[in-house]
């Protein structure tokens, strides 16, 4: 028996959806968030370090392991709507628009004004840029490696 949930429309999730959808998450962090970030370092558009293993929140984990958890969570919530995207060539935008949106937003609005950091990364460009860039890469890894679950599963 596979367990299910109910989405706001009423139709059912199936829950190892959902799981595989924080896996592809949780390794969008690790595969392609972060080396979007090493190669805007790289080029000298941001001063950012890659793979952090500074201790990060109250549970003192690597910073690194916290974003990729946090890439997971996001991803639950992409494993949860993707079925409403285009299929074909429109998905891989549709992803990339996710990834880049709406967890910068939530960055921007909610975690830095928590954290005490300026809203909307100080309204600088090239800081806001970076945080499209590499949720956007996040967004079109998740969905790559989520397609690939389903292929598999």
């Amino acid at each position: 028996m596979v367990a299910n949930a109910r989405s706001r429309g009423g139709a059912p999730v199936h829950v190892r959806k959902l799981v595989m959808g924080f896996i592809a998450g949780f390794i969008a962090v690790l595969l392609f968030h972060q080396p979007a970030l090493a190669v805007l370092a790289k080029i000298g558009f941001v001063q950012a370090g890659t793979y952090s293993m500074a201790a990060a929140g109250p549970l003192h984990v690597p910073q690194v392991v916290s974003l990729a958890f946090w890439g997971g969570v996001w991803g639950v919530l992409f494993a949860a709507i993707e079925h409403r995207f285009p299929r074909g060539a429109m998905y891989w935008v549709y992803a990339l628009a996710f990834g880049a949106i709406l967890p910068s937003l939530v960055a921007w609005f909610v975690v830095a004004p928590m954290k005490g950091l300026p809203m909307a990364a100080g309204w600088q460009a090239s800081r806001m840029a970076t945080g499209l860039i590499i949720n956007g890469a996040w967004g079109v890894g998740t969905a790559l490696l989520f397609s690939l679950t389903r292929r598999i599963g």
